[in-house]
């Protein structure tokens, strides 16, 4: 559809038949006296006792062990910037949906007044007691940064800022396959890297946890490369300062991967017919990329593309990463997301790709066939085998890494589970959305 026919049905979509994508519904029955007295006075009593004398055991009896909080501030939303929270408020809704439609997630989006990381942390953190999860959302760097870092050690539960690490997750999936499909060894990959905001950032740290060396990345901001020379460096950047000044264009001379995280139209045919063979281009500018792929394929046959775009290959897309790897977060009740679970979340994703797809997934993309190769790197958004794939390794890392406080004796069983999960939610779904 074009600009005008998606602003329509967006609108329509988002108002009717009631307004938003959220609501909350009871899970127990309240319609005689006799429930009344279970689920309020007296008989609330008795399990707020047990927490207080067990806190543990708030998992048992209230809803906080599968219950995340979403959090921003609408400082940087998706591609539109600064436009507020409560602008940036059908962004947190959409991300609830997600969780519950594809992990069985629950979410209270909240959407803060708040200028600063100190108000944003000191707001968060009092909410300890409600949450079983963070997922931090859209605010912008270097704040983003503060914010999570404090709230990871200030708090006792997981917080993930989503727009760092789910992006670097999803494209570092799509790293290890297609490095494996040109035959690269991951420390030997010289890396390009366009933009050094939160997410930017974030995947260029999570690629050297894959294996990527610190050295051969060369990250570039507004003001060019992030060389030692530069003194306006916040620690985030520093951390990737080059010796040497160099321009784009040298820097992408024989590089092997280029990541772009910036602006429409930065890369150029010019600058691609440059990069090494068979080279590596995700262009992740939101709405519009760096490149387009009609554009960096006519440059470059032998490219293999991702973009944030649905209607192009390899689409580099969050939703394949964060309602699964909060779901084993909170099923082994983790006190944290660590690197070695975003590693396990990873290679599960890639592992996944290389399997044969079913024909419900191709059912779900108008009957398009998917093979692993240069045109599937990572397993498609709607794909429900990810759930049974990514979930049971972030669970299994958290338990080896010691940060889970609950353990799972049977992955296979857990995975069993999952689905037999996510097919009654998704049950409950159809029947509760309003015609």
């Amino acid at each position: 559809m074009n600009k005008e026919e998606l602003k329509n049905a967006a609108a329509r979509y988002h108002a009717f038949p009631c307004a938003g994508k959220l609501e909350v519904l009871p899970t127990k029955a309240c319609f005689d006296q006799a429930d009344l007295t279970l689920a309020y006075t007296p008989g609330v009593a008795e399990p707020c006792l047990e927490i207080r004398d067990d806190p543990a055991k708030a998992a048992l009896y209230t809803g906080r062990g599968n219950l995340v909080a979403v959090v921003s501030n609408g400082t940087a939303v998706l591609g539109l910037g600064n436009i507020g929270a409560l602008a940036g408020k059908p962004v947190m809704e959409g991300k609830g949906l997600l969780f519950k439609a594809f992990a069985d997630v629950d979410v209270f989006d909240l959407e803060l007044a708040a200028k600063t990381p100190d108000e944003i942390v000191s707001c968060v953190k009092m909410l300890e007691p409600t949450f079983g999860a963070v997922n931090l959302e859209d605010i912008k760097a270097p704040d983003c940064f503060e914010v999570e870092d404090r709230l990871k050690k200030e708090m006792n539960i997981p917080v993930f800022h989503d727009d760092q690490h789910g992006t670097a997750v999803i494209t570092g999936a799509a790293l290890l396959n297609a490095a494996a499909l040109t035959g690269r060894e991951l420390s030997s990959m010289k890396v390009v890297v366009s933009g050094a905001g939160a997410a930017a950032i974030a995947c260029s740290r999570f690629y050297v946890s894959l294996g990527i060396r610190r050295e051969n990345i060369f990250m570039f901001d507004s003001k060019g490369l992030i060389h030692e020379a530069r003194e306006d460096l916040h620690p985030t950047k520093a951390y990737f300062a080059q010796k040497l000044p160099q321009t784009m264009a040298e820097a992408l001379t024989g590089a092997d991967l280029f990541l772009g995280l910036s602006r429409k139209g930065l890369l150029t045919q010019d600058l691609v017919k440059l990069m090494a063979p068979s080279p590596i281009i995700f262009a992740c500018a939101n709405p519009e990329p760096e490149i387009t792929y009609e554009d960096a394929k006519a440059a470059r046959p032998d490219c293999i593309m991702g973009s944030g775009r649905s209607d192009w290959p390899n689409q580099i897309n969050n939703v394949s990463c964060f309602p699964f790897l909060f779901r084993a977060a909170l099923d082994v009740r983790a006190t944290q997301i660590n690197e070695e679970m975003k590693i396990a979340a990873a290679r599960s994703l890639a592992a996944l790709a290389r399997e044969p797809v079913p024909a419900e997934v191709a059912a779900a993309y108008g009957g398009e066939k998917f093979v692993f190769g240069e045109n599937y790197l990572i397993p498609k958004p709607l794909d429900p085998r990810i759930l049974e794939w990514e979930a049971p390794a972030v669970a299994k890392a958290a338990m080896e890494t010691g940060v889970a406080q609950v353990q799972i004796p049977d992955l296979d069983a857990y995975r069993t589970a999952l689905r037999e999960r996510l097919n009654a939610t998704r049950a409950r779904i159809r029947a509760n959305i309003r015609k």
